[in-house]
């Protein structure tokens, strides 16, 4: 048989390095990192201190360069190892108790950094910039605890306030961008609030934060679904979340009970819906925009049931938390045009109007002007004790009836005091009569014209007493009053010639 040739792999053995070799090439890498963190190519340091510490890791200020270099990548949470390491290797090392300090100080961590400068201190009482960073450190530890105050008494432009002062001091510091967010958003600054929770989902897609902030946001901007979204989602990254599972809660409670009210409110159980809009009111009192639309929804079903005061104060409500709403304005000014107060109508159709100038709302604040000139003149439907759409007959009752009450005849026993508001009664029943009574001139009143102006009635030349007689048929002598002492108030009797 002949041979067969067969490849056999040798093992190399590592090549064992001397360690002053490997200390001379570490540091010519650091000497490399040092030349280009001087030309401010931080990138290219970081690789070369990088190389430095592969060849010898049991050196300190490697570690420390290259955490000073992390730092001025912003990689503060790298920076913070690279700087325990550091002094991990060399508890007197003071640049690196120094850096871990400020990269505590810059993630928001003012216990932790306030250590680590008095050490610093303790290995050189006169270091200037270790007291100045001890007393940033201070200050932080009092904003931060102002803003857990401030949030518990819900003064929450107070915690914008004090976050935006700790962040100058901790600019990397999620915990507090989070906490000025969610402030931000209870204040119905969605915008800025969704900027600074998009913000940290760009650096981070997992952070259950910034998750719950996007979705409180949607939810305070009537988006529920959307916004239930995000807190189911958040609850997955942190399912211990309770801030998420609370809102997440909120969101679907008040979204069921509001269609609830809205399904009541289409099949005109207006009671129902009355009720269930109240409901949803007691869910969330921080949900502005969904608060102020139930709010409208209950005035609108209130105004069914003919609770028109509590339909106004209902739709006040919702214009205090949403004074742009003109649902709730064209809602309340109706309500005030059903209870008759026309300068209260007129005022909100005028804020309407000036928002949208549409047709429909330049007519409505039209009606409520003719509406509100016809209310400053005799009520000629009030005299008589008639509603606006009574008949002919209605009206002829209407006048026989007050006419007679009025009488002077009927009052020639009572005092001058008397006499004379009785009098001035008949002529008012005998005005209101004339001009319901007629056609053209009812016309022209009811569209708000002034009936003096257009020649139609001359209140000088109107007689009351012959309005009377007219109606009556008779000319003085056709009816009489009886004041017997022994009849009763009210007791009169007519006849006809």
């Amino acid at each position: 048989m002949a041979a067969v040739d067969i490849d056999v792999p040798v093992e190399i053995e590592p090549q064992i390095r001397n360690p002053d070799d490997l200390e001379r090439e570490a540091e010519g890498f650091k000497e490399q990192g040092n030349a280009f963190y001087s030309k401010k190519d931080y990138s290219e340091a970081f690789n070369y201190y990088t190389k430095a510490i592969d060849a010898c890791p049991k050196n300190a200020s490697y570690y420390g360069n290259r955490a000073a270099t992390l730092m001025m990548l912003c990689r503060f949470r790298e920076a913070l190892e690279d700087s325990q390491q550091a002094v991990r290797l060399d508890d007197s090392f003071m640049k690196g108790h120094l850096r871990e300090g400020k990269c505590h100080l810059s993630l928001g961590n003012a216990m932790a950094a306030s250590r680590c400068f008095q050490k610093v201190l303790e290995l050189e009482p006169s270091n200037r910039e270790a007291q100045q960073e001890e007393k940033n450190a201070v200050t932080l530890l009092e904003y931060e605890r102002s803003a857990e105050f401030s949030f518990e008494k819900r003064d929450f432009r107070k915690v914008v306030y004090c976050m935006d002062r700790a962040l100058a001091l901790a600019s990397t510091c999620h915990r507090f961008k989070i906490l000025k967010a969610e402030c931000l958003a209870l204040l119905g600054r969605y915008p800025e609030a969704q900027s600074v929770a998009s913000d940290i989902l760009r650096m981070d897609s997992t952070n259950a934060d910034a998750l719950y902030v996007r979705g409180l946001c949607l939810y305070y901007e009537d988006c529920i679904d959307k916004a239930v979204q995000f807190f189911v989602q958040a609850l997955r990254m942190a399912p211990d979340h309770e801030k998420a599972r609370i809102a997440c809660r909120n969101a679907k409670a008040l979204k069921a009970k509001k269609e609830e009210g809205n399904q009541a409110f289409k099949n005109n159980n207006f009671e129902a819906a009355y009720h269930l809009y109240t409901d949803a009111l007691m869910i969330d009192p921080n949900n502005i925009k969904t608060n102020a639309k139930l709010y409208c929804n209950r005035a609108t079903a209130g105004a069914k049931l003919k609770k028109f005061n509590q339909a106004i104060e209902d739709c006040t409500s919702a214009i205090k938390l949403d004074d742009t709403y003109i649902k709730a304005y064209l809602r309340r000014a109706q309500c005030y045009m059903d209870t008759e107060q026309y300068e209260e109508a007129v005022r909100d159709y005028e804020k309407v109007y000036q928002t949208e100038k549409t047709s429909d709302h330049k007519h409505l604040l039209k009606t409520a002007q003719l509406e509100l000139k016809k209310s400053k003149r005799k009520d000629y439907y009030k005299v008589l004790g008639v509603g606006k759409n009574a008949t002919e007959d209605e009206i002829k009752k209407a006048y026989r009836k007050r006419a007679l009450l009025h009488h002077p005849d009927r009052h020639s026993a009572a005092t001058p005091e008397v006499q004379k508001e009785e009098e001035k009664k008949f002529k008012e029943v005998g005005e209101a009569f004339t001009v319901l009574s007629d056609p053209k001139k009812k016309v022209r009143y009811d569209n708000g014209h002034d009936l003096d102006d257009d020649g139609c009635f001359d209140g000088r030349d109107f007689d009351a007493n012959n309005i009377f007689r007219a109606f009556f048929g008779g000319h003085g002598g056709g009816f009489s009053f009886d004041s017997n002492q022994d009849s009763g108030p009210g007791n009169f009797f007519f006849q006809f010639g």
